[in-house]
């Protein structure tokens, strides 16, 4: 099984971006967590990371057929972007929604997901677990 691991916006500032939230690990230190635990589950992941709305469409649209699901933390894109959601629908890969933090429990805006519109589930409030999470529950599920 091949999964598509895609990390939007202010990600890369793991360790630095408000650590009482997301904690002080790093990007990197996600990176390698979400590879040790794909080779655990004996799937492959292939992690990205763009700050750039357009970019993780474009991954999203290339995914058709190229991947068997999507792990997906939009981050800030999870509660504006109507063109994240639109690709996810076109592009027809299975979606998993993952979150670092638990968004119901933080600012209004932040309650309404466009990609939970196109998610499978949402895995979320668990840190790096999380991502853990949804790849298993993939792997259990055979995509």
């Amino acid at each position: 099984m091949k999964i598509l691991v895609l990390n939007g916006p202010n990600l890369n500032m793991l360790g630095v971006r408000e650590p009482h939230l997301y904690g002080s690990r790093t990007y990197a230190d996600l990176v390698a967590f979400i590879g040790e635990k794909a080779a655990a589950l004996g799937v492959e992941a292939e992690v990205r990371q763009t700050n750039h709305e357009g970019t993780l469409v474009d991954w999203i649209q290339e995914s058709r057929g190229a991947f068997d699901a999507i792990v997906l933390n939009a981050a800030a894109y999870t509660h504006t972007s109507v063109a994240v959601l639109d690709a996810l629908k076109a592009a027809q890969t299975p979606v998993a929604e993952v979150h670092l933090t638990e968004p119901k429990e933080r600012e209004s805006f932040r309650r309404v997901s466009y990609v939970a519109m196109a998610a499978e589930k949402t895995f979320s409030g668990r840190g790096f677990d999380s991502y853990a999470d949804a790849l298993a529950w993939f792997a259990s599920k055979g995509a």
